[in-house]
Parts: structure tokens; sequence; C-alpha cells
């Protein structure tokens, strides 16, 4: 039987919602994962053409395989609680949940969301959602966010809220969002969901953007948030399997193949013995470069 296909979170690009011009062009920059915001990058006055541009933009434009997110607003406010009645009935594949606290929070939106979908006809928990994290009360309670909800299909970290609300700045080495990263990255694999890194504002520093991209992605994160489409494209070459990669893991599965037909219970690749976490990390190679068109997982029962 072949395993459901790994859908890609690699990248998730921020689109203003003040900016009619480049939500109508997003899907040009091959992001796997668009988030239209209401939230930050909109001011007050704003607000409620931003929402209407973004209501009208999920109704009326193709995003194709592309996976639509909205960040609202906070939910605790009126402008938050607009945006849901609002944004539900565009019907996007996520909400994001911005400066998420606790798992009483998603209860909240989930509670919300629930009432409007069926006021509208849809079945309920058409929309998902993703909780982000940006204090110390969210990251301390990343695992009971994590459970909350079989709504959420992933959580992200917004650094700038997260450190400004520790008493420190970011710093190239990133040190003071390691164990930040650590808690929402266990809270997220305990439970099966997606795990988003932060944005990196310094859009004109390539080397900095590319070294933060190779830390989250040996610490284990699906992906990150990016703010240009510049950001796109590296992202994607380091969460890609290399061809070498991809072929120690064919060869990993020819092995296991090989003993098979031998009957034998001892598996070894080049002299070296293969243990499960060996067979289960060539398995996530094959279904990631499946899911990146690279080859055909199905080959592999991958």
């Amino acid at each position: 039987m072949v395993a459901e296909k790994i859908k890609l979170r690699r990248t998730m690009m921020y689109v203003s919602g003040s900016s009619p011009a480049n939500i109508a062009q997003a899907t040009i920059y091959g992001a796997d994962s668009l988030m239209f915001d209401l939230e930050d990058s909109v001011s007050v006055n704003e607000k409620d053409a931003a929402r209407f541009v973004i209501y009208h933009a999920l109704k009326t434009i193709d995003f194709g395989d592309t996976e639509t997110v909205v960040r609202i607003n906070a939910i605790n406010t009126e402008t938050g609680r607009q945006d849901l009645e609002a944004i539900v009935r565009a019907k996007p594949d996520v909400i994001r949940l911005p400066k998420t606290s606790c798992a009483q929070d998603v209860w909240d939106a989930e509670a919300m969301i629930a009432k409007i979908e069926r006021n509208i006809g849809f079945e309920e928990g058409t929309i998902k959602l993703m909780a982000a994290l940006e204090d110390p009360s969210g990251i301390l309670n990343a695992r009971e966010i994590a459970k909350s909800s079989k709504r959420l299909i992933g959580m992200a970290i917004g650094a700038e809220d997260f450190v400004t609300s520790m008493k420190t700045t970011r710093s190239p080495l990133g040190v003071e969002l390691a164990t930040a990263r650590g808690l929402l990255l266990m809270a997220c694999r305990e439970v099966g969901i997606y795990a988003l890194d932060t944005v990196y504002s310094d859009i004109n520093n390539d080397e900095g953007f590319l070294e933060e991209v190779k830390l989250i992605k040996q610490l284990g994160f699906d992906g990150k948030s990016c703010i240009h489409p510049r950001q796109i494209k590296p992202i994607h070459q380091v969460f890609t399997p290399t061809i070498k990669e991809i072929d120690y893991a064919i060869r990993t599965f020819g092995a296991i193949q090989e003993a098979e037909e031998k009957h034998s219970g001892v598996i070894a690749l080049n002299g070296k013995m293969i243990d499960l976490p060996m067979v289960e990390r060539a398995r996530r190679v094959i279904r990631l470069a499946d899911a990146a068109g690279i080859l055909d997982g199905g080959a592999y029962g991958c």
C-alpha cells in the first residue's frame, strides 16, 4: 500500500493584503504556500480594505495547487472576529492564528470557524488552522497547543515578537531562538504536524539567509516563512533531497529487497548494517523526492 503523498510546505510566502497587485501575481514565484496577511503588514486604517481584497482574491483567482493561507488578526479583537467572518466564507485552505499563547486560543478560533461553516453549509472541519507562537507563553505551551485540534496542520515560530518579549534581539547565529525552536519542533513531531521556521528579514544578506535555512533544515523543520520571492528558490534547494541522498535511499531499499529474496535477517549496504531508523530516513527522502516531482515514490512503496 502506497502512503499518502507528502504535502510540501518548504516555503510559506507572506503577501500583504494591502497589495492587490502582489496578490494577483503571487503564484508565479512558485512558493508551496501563499500567506495573505491581514495583520502586521496592514495598517489599522486599511484593515477593512485588505480584508475585502483578500476575500475577493480567494473567490475569483485560481491559485491552482498552491496552498492558500490567511493570517488574520488576533481573534480576541473585533478586527480578528471580522476577519474570520469574511475569510472563512472565501474558503482558504488554512487560517493562521497570530500570537497563539495557549490551547484555548485555538479552541476559541475553532468554535467560531465551526459556527460559520455550519451557517454557510460547509462541512465542519473544512478550514484548517496553523498557530504562530510568538511569546514565551506560546512556546512553553507548545505541546498542549499542538494537541489542541484536529484542524491544526502545523505551528510556526514568530521570532521578532518572541525575541522582543525575551528582551533581546535577533543575531546571525540565532542562539536566542535555540530553545524556542527546539520546543516547538518536539511538540510538532510528537503529534505529527508541520513545523515552520520564522522569516529572515534581511533580504540583502544572502549568505546569512542560506546559513539559517541550512540550520533549520538540520534541526528538523519542514520549511520556512519568507517575505520575498528571491528567498523561495534557495529554500527549496536546501529542503529538496539531493541526487546523492536519493541514490542512497534507493540503494537502501534495494538492499532490503535483496535480503528479503535471500530470506536473510541481516540487511547491509556498503558493509554497514541497515537498521530501522535508517530505513525510515530513506523512506522520507524518497517521499520528499516524490512530492518534489523528482521520482515516483510508489515504486518503492513510499
